[in-house]
């Protein structure tokens, strides 16, 4: 099993930053892939970033590229989602998920119980 804790959301105004983190622990030999992905009210379950963990490969959906960095430290068993200049449509619940495949989906085995994120206009 593997266990992932999300936490760093927030309210900010339009413009704004946010830094997501992802404590995760567990037998993390069975995946090869972590990411994030939010769940926006009108949209639905939308992937936003993805890292092949063994080469550190990382891949951004088209909303968050030139905006959210995403970063790993494997000492600290930590994955880290920094958001810059976040937008009203940026709203939503971001899980942070692990699994066996790769690339920008939202369908990881594994993910975590989620943080909110609000950003005001």
């Amino acid at each position: 099993q593997v266990q992932l804790a999300e936490s760093g959301g927030g309210s900010v105004q339009a413009g704004g930053s946010l830094t997501l983190t992802c404590v995760y622990s567990g037998d993390m030999d069975t995946t090869s892939c972590m990411g994030w992905f939010r769940e926006v009210s009108e949209k639905g379950r939308e992937a936003v970033a993805a890292i092949r963990t063994r080469d550190g490969r990382i891949s951004y959906a088209d909303s968050a590229k030139g905006r959210f960095t995403m970063s790993q430290d494997s000492a600290k068993n930590t994955l880290i989602l920094q958001m810059n200049g976040l937008q009203s449509e940026d709203t939503g619940l971001y899980y942070c998920q692990a699994g066996w495949g790769c690339g920008i989906r939202i369908d990881y085995e594994y993910w975590g119980q989620g943080t909110q994120v609000t950003v005001s206009s």
